[in-house]
């Protein structure tokens, strides 16, 4: 049941055989495309790469059918591709990957393994990000900058309030502004639940005299995997 469709080592392909491994590399794109977009950010030219990706991948692996020299020809070229390419997220690299090998199934015939196993694998998916799988319910980081007189003494000013509010708190930075009569602080803060945020600010105003309090996302400069 889930042999290959092709013959072994067989150069001669019926329209047949071509026309039933194309059809299911081109419904079995769309099927990458849709699992992708689900509670996704995306961008149109990649759901069109992701579904077209089969088929082209199927057309490299029977255009190459054993032959050594083609194989390694093929190899450089995706080579080039590949470092020509901007690095993706982990959902990006899972979808890509994914594609790929549907196309590298049914360019062998293995037409019914494939449909089976991206089947499976397309509902564990979408079980997965239904369920909200692995995401972070009420924890927030923030970066927090807050503005305090130059004849406040900092160091320790807010550690009640951290203690209360927040996992953990790491002050990363101190800077003077307005011509040194004010002082910036910078703390990185993990909240115990996101929706108290409103009332550690409040508390901190108490404590600041009312000077400007900047709370915001954590500035990171890599893709998180």
């Amino acid at each position: 049941m889930l042999s290959s469709l092709l013959v072994e080592s067989s150069v001669d392909v019926s329209i047949k055989q071509l026309l039933i491994c194309i059809v299911v590399s081109v419904l079995l794109g769309l099927l990458v495309a849709y699992v992708h977009m689900y509670r996704n950010i995306y961008s149109k030219n990649f759901v069109i790469t992701l579904a077209v990706l089969p088929v082209l991948v199927q057309l490299v692996i029977m255009l190459v059918n054993g032959n050594l020299g083609t194989g390694v020809a093929v190899l450089g070229a995706f080579s080039l591709i590949r470092f020509r390419s901007v690095a993706g997220g982990a959902r990006e690299i899972t979808s890509i990957f994914w594609s790929m090998g549907i196309g590298l199934a049914t360019g062998m015939g293995y037409v019914s393994y494939i449909t089976i196993f991206s089947l499976i694998i397309a509902l564990f998916l979408l079980v997965l990000n239904t369920l909200h799988f692995g995401e972070k319910q009420k924890l927030a980081e923030r970066e927090v900058k807050i503005t305090i007189p130059e004849d406040l003494d900092y160091p320790g000013l807010f550690d009640d309030l951290f203690q209360h509010y927040t996992y953990s708190a790491y002050l990363d930075s101190v800077k003077t502004t307005n011509m040194g009569s004010l002082y910036e602080l910078r703390y990185r803060i993990t909240l115990k639940d996101s929706r108290m945020e409103k009332e550690l600010m409040d508390a901190m105003r108490i404590r600041n005299g009312n000077l400007t309090i900047v709370s915001g996302k954590v500035s990171t400069n890599r893709e998180e995997l």
